[in-house]
């Protein structure tokens, strides 16, 4: 990433216009667009000022983003959240930048054995079953899925899943769009 669009992305994460930034630095908002976009260079007064109002350091603009792998091995995924009887966990490195954020998703066994509440949300939704027996809900039908197998399904319908057997059930969801 250049240091223009560092300095757009500050922007952005502030809700600033570049007009905004313009009349704060006395730049023109030519002048920014172009070097946003890394057409031109700006002058080191110039970047400090700009610095200043984003209350970063100047080697902010000039420190390298270390490179991301695009690789998450099975023992360093991360958990993003723990809901009841549900362990998430992250299978991309980086979700927030994707169409897709592909999850795995480990339910527990638990004492209440009725099925699910049943909700629609945007998009489509896939799931692969890895391990146990996913109980899945989809308008009034109910599926049992073993390993191996796979649902794909518009989300926008009442659907939801869940463990009703004595034994962790495993499975990768993808959603779409990304619900990172």
């Amino acid at each position: 990433m250049n240091i223009g669009e560092k300095v757009k992305n500050l922007r952005n994460e502030r809700g600033m216009t570049l007009k905004q930034l313009s009349e704060a630095t006395g730049l023109s908002t030519g002048f920014l667009s172009q070097f946003e976009r890394g057409i031109t260079t700006i002058a080191v007064e110039h970047l400090s000022n700009i610095a200043d109002l984003f209350k970063v350091k100047i080697n902010y603009f000039f420190e390298e983003e270390p490179e991301i792998e695009p690789i998450v091995r099975g023992y360093d995924q991360p958990v993003i959240h723990k809901l009841n009887n549900m362990i998430y966990k992250q299978l991309s490195r980086t979700p927030q930048d994707k169409q897709i954020a592909p999850k795995m998703i480990e339910i527990m066994p638990h004492e209440k054995r009725e099925l699910p509440t049943t909700y629609p949300h945007q998009g489509e939704e896939f799931v692969y079953v890895l391990e146990g027996i996913l109980t899945l809900v989809i308008e009034k039908e109910t599926y049992q899925l073993y390993p191996g197998d796979s649902a794909h399904y518009f989300s926008t319908i009442d659907h939801n899943w869940d463990n009703q057997t004595s034994n962790v059930v495993k499975f990768i969801v993808v959603h779409s769009p990304n619900d990172y």
